[in-house]
């Protein structure tokens, strides 16, 4: 018979296994790892190689446990970092089992035979995992006496990362990382046995976005920061939680700073946002907050020239020429995409109140009539819980179809997510666009054990063919996009294609596909709902609602019948409109002329408005025609929320207290009272709590763009169609006085199918010359697989200036023509400098050593 024990034993959970470790049973999920497991109970088990993003390797041996199956106990000690839990096992760690810890100590010792232990010059030291399991895990005497390895030091595996090679312990993680996470193979485990080290190939630099996150997970210091090797020590430096403000992810950041100075930043932990990644852009530009043309005081302009001014002297000016331009022509107000929400939101409220005018256009880039209507119609109101597509979704997606939006250059932690529901799940990574560009590849085929798998495909299109070809998708993909979950992905290059907009929400219609807007700037999406749009108020409220306009009147404590009634102009609007006399006055907010698809109408508008007010950091081409120029705070030097691409919020706190640079909310609240206005808008606080006071409009959306779809014209005889789009690491001003930073910049190049260059005469590393309405760019041509008569151009990276100098966009046509000699398989870089190497074509090769350049944009 069966004898029932005196307790009733609990039954293990549906997809689970019970275990016990360290003599306490617990239960498991089947397939995880034993230290997951165990970090799960509290218990820490030492590790180098192991990291939660990973995939197992076994590599360091530093934490070996002692295992029994089936009451036997194995011959000895296992990794718990690979093997996963199983029924009935008992596991030992360190802290029961004298055997788990003399193996540890074992292991420690091997690994410190050669280590150099020079940890008061190391810049892990007071971080390190290394020397904090030294001292927990490790014998107080080694039994090894002969003489260390050493190696020549530092060596440069690109311009930003050095690795110091006797230090490491070949955990393997940077290695792991490029070749999983960032699908960046360039960095190797080299030789073999007691020589083996990690190195790069011949000529061929760490050239990756993301080489900064094999810094920051390296355990031992051997991989360290060119910009801030030998700079300070942690215990040194106060670190802050913050936002990053290059892209519209809003990733998670740690800033690390001393003697109010930033030494470093860091990827924080975020899992629904960053993960705990960050890429280089957003981890080493931060110095041009400090950079030494920064505006520190009020500047107004007398006999032709800016002195500076006091702030008292600097507002009285200000607001006595913007009401004289406001009661003369009016003002248009142009508050840039670089602006947290409450900045934003300050901008919208100073045209509606103090210059009384609808006139406003936060999108300093190509943009349109149609646009705005999509995001009237599709994304103002939503977020996580609210309809809007997440981080998460991504993730777990079927399918994902991204249109006009280049994942790498233009979002890189959506480009990290993309990736990882490509080689983890079964996600289907498709691309609309002209060529297989290194984020299109690397999303799209992914290295495994066996060989390349595909896991998407690139859907080649000419430029400005993008809506015809998405109402035309292919069988495969239509019927991808048809499975619950999958998602139309879309970018702000979307803007200047007539009717491809309207095609995404037909196809998201035809298919039940969710859509996700992903803009490249960072304030892109808080400018939205902040109302800095000439047909939006506050909250996605319509202006010619007057429901809501009356709504919007009394938070603001103002008669509805003072707040203008019609919709504004657009940037290219109020633009034109100044450049015509039609305007008198401009207030500018960060905007660089260049960024703008009509740089020499910018200028135009500039030189003709009769009074501009510039709220800006930096020297810009608005810098020379402003009258006034007010400095306002960096990122670090004030507090406020991004808001994400997904609507999320993403709040950060002042990083770098009493500087006293204002934001510029503050800046915009006390300029308004000079004009006899209350904005009430002191702090980003104080705006934070008026937007959650104002909310969100509960009116109904308004229908979605529905214009028609316009196939991509022939471009005719020696002419070509133009694609173009931004770099992450470009001439931007906002990655300068970052020398290492800009030496990993891709090759300036131009792209073109080799059916092209035949129909041209070209040969392949020739010079090509693209002409356009304005004048050329002559560039080094690489051949690739992309639809014929084609050109692709970085937009702003070197001598390729496309608005500036071209003044056309993506798919308007271009001139093409050879012009010079075969540049012998070397192209440039970003700053125009020769790259190491011909690899190019796909993107990877070539880091220049020269870090000059002066064009510089707001990108």
């Amino acid at each position: 018979m069966t004898v029932a024990s005196e307790r009733e034993t609990k039954p293990v959970p549906e997809g689970h296994v019970r275990l016990t470790i360290d003599g306490v049973e617990v239960d498991a999920p089947k397939g995880e790892l034993l230290i997951r497991t165990a970090e799960r109970m509290g218990i820490v088990i030492p590790r180098f190689c192991d990291h939660p993003l990973l995939d197992p390797a076994g590599a360091c041996r530093q934490c070996l446990v002692e295992v029994e199956m089936n009451g036997r106990a194995m011959p000895k000690p296992q990794a718990s970092c690979t093997m996963t839990v199983a029924d009935g096992m008992v596991v030992k760690t360190q802290q029961t089992s004298p055997v788990a810890d003399k193996a540890q100590q074992g292991v420690m010792e091997l690994l410190l035979i050669n280590h150099p232990l020079d940890c008061p010059i190391c810049d892990k030291g007071g971080e390190c995992p290394l020397q904090n399991q030294a001292l927990k895990h490790g014998r107080a005497e080694s039994r090894f006496h002969d003489t260390k390895r050493t190696f020549a030091k530092p060596v440069p595996i690109s311009t930003q990362v050095l690795l110091d090679r006797e230090r490491c312990v070949l955990c393997q993680r940077c290695t792991r990382f490029s070749k999983q996470i960032a699908g960046d193979p360039f960095i190797e485990l080299l030789e073999r046995g007691a020589v083996q080290q990690i190195g790069i190939a011949e000529q061929q630099p760490f050239q990756s976005y993301f080489s900064g996150n094999t810094i920051q997970i390296c355990p031992v210091g051997a991989l360290t920061s060119a910009a801030y090797r030998f700079r300070s020590r942690p215990f040194d430096l106060v670190s802050t939680p913050g936002v990053c403000e290059h892209c519209s992810s809003g990733c998670a950041t740690r800033t690390d700073w001393r003697r109010g100075k930033v030494m470093r930043r860091l990827a924080g932990d975020d899992p629904e946002v960053n993960e705990e990644w960050l890429c280089d852009k957003g981890r080493f530009a931060f110095r041009y907050a400090t950079a030494a043309d920064r505006f520190l005081r009020p500047m107004v302009r007398e006999g032709g020239e800016l002195r500076t001014a006091s702030w008292t002297e600097a507002l009285r000016v200000a607001a006595d020429g913007l009401l004289r331009a406001r009661d003369d022509r009016g003002v248009g107000v142009l508050p840039g995409g670089r602006l947290t929400e409450e900045d934003a939101y300050a901008y919208a409220k100073f045209a509606r109140i103090a210059l009384r005018t609808n006139d406003v256009d936060a999108r300093a880039r190509a943009h349109s009539d149609e646009e705005l209507a999509f995001l009237e119609s599709t994304v103002v109101g939503t977020g996580p819980g609210a309809g809007a597509v997440t981080f998460a979704d991504l993730e777990a997606a079927p399918a994902v179809l991204c249109v006009a939006f280049e994942p790498e250059e233009e979002s890189p932690s959506v480009f990290l997510r993309l990736r990882k529901a490509a080689r983890k799940g079964s996600t289907k990574v498709f691309h609309l666009g002209q060529w297989n560009s290194p984020g299109v590849e690397k999303t799209t085929r992914i290295m495994s054990s066996g060989g390349p798998v595909r896991t998407g495909a690139l859907l080649p299109c000419p430029p400005g063919g993008e809506a015809a070809a998405l109402a035309e998708l292919p069988s495969e993909v239509d019927e991808a996009l048809r499975a619950g979950g999958a998602v139309l992905v879309v970018g702000e290059r979307a803007a200047q294609l007539p009717g491809l907009l309207s095609e995404v929400t037909r196809t998201a219609a035809r298919t039940g596909a969710r859509i996700a807007w992903i803009p490249r700037r960072a304030g892109e999406r808080g400018a939205v709902e902040a109302g800095a749009l000439p047909t939006l108020l506050p909250g996605g409220r319509a202006v010619g609602d007057l429901t809501a306009c009356a709504e919007v009147a009394q938070t603001w404590g103002v008669d509805a019948d003072s707040l203008p009634g019609t919709p504004g102009r657009d940037a290219d609007g109020i633009l034109r409109a100044a450049a015509r006399g039609d305007l008198a006055g401009l207030l500018v907010g960060g905007v660089d002329p260049d960024d703008l698809p009509d740089p020499e109408l910018a200028r135009q508008a500039l030189d003709r408005a009769d009074f501009v007010v510039s709220l800006e950091l930096r020297p810009s081409a608005v810098t020379e025609r402003a009258d006034v120029v007010l400095p306002i705070a960096p990122s670090a030097e004030k507090s406020g929320t991004y808001l994400n691409w997904e609507g999320r919020r993403r709040e950060f706190r002042t990083t770098i207290e009493g500087t006293g640079a204002l934001p510029d909310c503050r800046v915009l609240d006390t300029l308004a009272v000079e004009m006899d206005a209350d904005l009430f808008t002191q702090s980003p606080a104080a705006v934070r709590a008026e937007l959650d006071r104002i909310g969100t409009g509960g009116h109904a959306r308004p229908p979605a763009p529905d214009e028609q779809v316009r196939p991509a014209a022939p471009p005719g005889p020696g002419r070509a169609l133009l694609a173009t789009w931004r770099r992450l690491l470009d001439d931007g001003s906002l990655q300068d006085d970052e020398p290492n930073l800009a030496g990993t910049r891709r090759d300036t190049v131009a792209m073109l199918s080799p059916g092209t260059a035949r129909r041209l005469g070209l040969l392949e590393h020739q010079q090509v010359e693209v002409r356009g309405d304005r004048g050329s760019i002559t560039l080094e041509a690489r051949f690739t697989d992309m639809p014929d008569d084609v050109v692709w151009l970085p937009m702003d990276s070197g001598p390729s200036k496309v608005n500036r100098l071209l003044g056309v966009g993506h798919g308007a046509p271009v001139a093409l023509a050879p012009a010079g000699p075969i540049a012998n398989g070397h192209g440039t870089n970003g700053n125009g400098t020769r790259s190491s190497n011909g690899h190019g074509t796909n993107g990877h090769g070539g880091t220049g050593l020269g870090f000059g350049g002066t064009e510089r944009s707001r990108s």
